[in-house]
């Protein structure tokens, strides 16, 4: 199994320190798991123009096709402005509308306010059923009060994030035992 962590902006640190903890809960409870983080702040990806992302090179190119070679995404965000930021919904553009169809996609959403949880019902759910993801249902949300020092403090957030990757792990699992047992039926 491959699971792809996105760190969906360019910009600040909470997101990235949220997914570093999702990295630790992999390598403490499932070795045998590969989990790569793809901090779009290290990466200079193009605006989407409607190529096919295989023609894409360079950083592009990379973060396109891990993404697509991913089981599983767990996708960090943070929410600037009462949306998602402009780098994350620039990955879904150079995305085929059918990117995420038998993949698990499960979300941690940083933000400043408790009143931004509605940003992934309103926005970022309905972009990944578009693109038929697997949803999660759960979320992580964190805020700004759960930091201190670039570190998580509250330790229900925590709990929060084993429980996300496990739902993660087990919900790519049980889809691809599905999926086997689907083929299996035909045959050939």
């Amino acid at each position: 199994m491959k699971v792809v962590g996105l760190s969906g902006s360019r910009v600040g640190s909470k997101t990235r320190t949220a997914l570093n903890y999702v990295l630790h809960e992999f390598k403490e409870n499932y070795a045998d798991i590969e989990m790569e983080i793809i901090d779009l702040a290290d990466y200079d990806v193009q605006f989407s123009d409607g190529r096919n992302y295989l023609e894409y090179e360079g950083d592009t190119k990379y973060v396109t096709q891990a993404i697509m070679e991913a089981d599983a995404i767990i996708i960090g965000t943070p929410v600037f402005q009462a949306s998602i930021p402009a780098t994350l919904k620039n990955i879904f553009d150079l995305l085929p509308i059918n990117a995420f169809r038998d993949k698990v996609v499960s979300m941690l959403v940083t933000a400043g306010s408790s009143k931004h949880y509605l940003i992934v019902e309103q926005q970022l759910k309905p972009i990944l059923s578009y693109m038929k993801a697997q949803i999660v249902q759960t979320y992580v949300f964190i805020e700004e009060k759960d930091f201190y020092r670039k570190e998580i403090i509250n330790d229900d957030v925590l709990f929060r994030i084993q429980r996300l990757v496990e739902d993660t792990v087990v919900l790519t699992e049980t889809f691809a035992k599905i999926r086997e047992a689907k083929e299996a039926e035909y045959g050939f």
